[in-house]
């Protein structure tokens, strides 16, 4: 039996676990959600007996499930006992800003008081103060947005290793047929010639060797795609500095079959750097 890495977030309503939870599964972390301590020694065994199971686990524990709140040490005691490397972050922010929050989002506290949000938060506090004593980190999202809290801890889980590689989806599409949904990046391409009008080209795709060189060759098209890679290489970067672990880049023409479908392909091969895995999709082309 393997030993895993244990992650358990934790914390106050509200202060941003359920970013952290998705933040780790994006870094490969196998994450339940809302498990109850008191089975997590025995989730555990069961989960590593195979051998196969992922050894990177996150748990999500909070007050949803407050009578299995206690007995946390002897449980975690256990845990360790076992073999597993076991950490716990511990998430807070203010009250005003906890209270914002649940404004904003009109979400009922989980220990909904007639008294109101503040009340159950106090409440709160009181019921984690104990598991918040033994946290390995104390994190206060009170001042930070969503992907500087998922960089934070990324960061704090993979040191200067910068994590899972940057996916990047370059896909091609046609305006008649709408936007792709989930685009990042979108770049209408229909200011260059179009081979649809050329009739040797017009039945071919942009995957044919005809149709890519008649794109390729136009000198708009070659300033066009110096300038956009180095946009590339400024924002890559960044997109992942600020916590993303996927992007889509779509690129558009009229159908979805030529200029969009040579371009996309070329940008497939183009992108390169460190960390990256760049896949490739043409969502229209087979469209008449």
């Amino acid at each position: 039996m393997k030993h895993a890495r244990l992650i358990i977030i934790t914390g106050l309503s509200g202060s941003g676990k359920t970013t952290a939870a998705r933040a780790l599964e994006d870094e490969g972390f196998f994450v339940v959600d809302n498990l109850p301590l008191l089975l997590l020694p025995e989730f555990l065994k069961l989960h590593t007996a195979s051998g196969e199971g992922n050894a990177n686990v996150a748990v999500v524990v909070d007050v949803r499930n407050k009578p299995y709140l206690e007995g946390y040490r002897e449980t975690l005691e256990e845990v360790r006992s076992a073999g597993h490397v076991v950490d716990i972050f511990f998430f807070d922010a203010v009250d005003e800003v906890l209270i914002r929050r649940y404004s904003e989002t009109r979400r009922r506290h989980p220990l909904s008081q007639k008294e109101g949000v503040g009340e159950s938060i106090r409440q709160e506090r009181a019921l984690l103060g104990g598991i918040m004593d033994l946290s390995t980190e104390i994190i206060d999202s009170s001042w930070l947005t969503p992907h500087q809290l998922r960089a934070r801890l990324v960061h704090m889980v993979c040191g200067d290793n910068e994590g899972t590689p940057l996916a990047v989806l370059v896909q091609s599409f046609g305006y008649r047929y709408g936007i792709p949904p989930g685009s990042d990046l979108v770049m209408d391409v229909r200011f260059l010639p179009n081979p649809h009008y050329i009739p040797d080209l017009r039945p071919q795709t942009g995957l044919s060797k005809g149709v890519r060189d008649f794109v390729l060759r136009q000198e708009a098209c070659r300033e066009f795609l110096d300038r956009f890679n180095h946009l590339l290489d400024y924002l890559l970067p960044c997109y992942r500095k600020e916590g993303k672990s996927y992007i889509t880049i779509s690129i558009g023409c009229t159908g979805g079959r030529h200029r969009s479908v040579a371009i996309a392909e070329y940008l497939r091969d183009a992108i390169q750097g460190e960390n990256l895995v760049v896949e490739g999709l043409h969502r229209d082309m087979a469209k008449e």
